[in-house]
C-alpha cells in the first residue's frame, strides 16, 4: 500500500511539473493543482495509513490514527482553493487584456511587436 501512495505521489508530482513548464496559463494552473494534490496526500500518507482504526484515543483502544495530518490536509484543501481561485482570477484577466494566454513571451518576441507598432 506504501509503494502505491508513493507512486501516486510521485506520478502526481512529475505531471503538475511538466504542466507548470508550458508556456500556456491553463496548463500552468492545472500543473499547481496536480502538485497541491500531491502535497495533501503526502501529508495524509505521514500520519501513517491506518485502515479501520478511530481518530482519536478512547477507552480500551490501543491502535488509532494520527489526527494532525487530517486537519493539516483539510486547512491546505482550503487554502489551496483560495489560490487556484486567485490564479484563475489572474489569468483570466490577462487573457482578456492582451487576448492572448501565453506566460511569458519573452524579451525578443515584445521588442519585435514594438518596432512594428512604430
Amino acid at each position: 500500500m506504501e509503494l502505491l501512495v508513493a507512486s501516486a505521489i510521485g506520478l502526481l508530482t512529475a505531471a503538475g511539473i511538466y504542466l507548470i513548464l508550458r508556456l500556456r496559463t491553463f496548463p500552468v494552473i492545472l500543473g499547481l493543482s496536480l502538485i497541491t494534490y500531491a502535497v495533501n496526500v503526502f501529508l495524509f500518507a505521514s500520519g501513517r495509513l491506518t485502515i479501520g482504526a478511530p481518530p482519536v484515543l478512547m477507552d480500551d483502544v490501543t491502535r488509532y490514527t494520527d489526527p494532525l495530518p487530517q486537519a493539516l490536509v483539510l486547512t491546505a484543501i482550503v487554502i489551496s482553493f483560495g489560490m487556484t481561485a486567485v490564479v484563475v482570477m489572474i489569468a483570466l484577466g490577462a487573457f482578456l487584456g492582451a487576448d492572448d494566454d501565453a506566460v511569458d513571451d519573452g524579451p525578443d518576441e515584445q521588442a519585435t511587436e514594438t518596432e512594428d507598432a512604430v
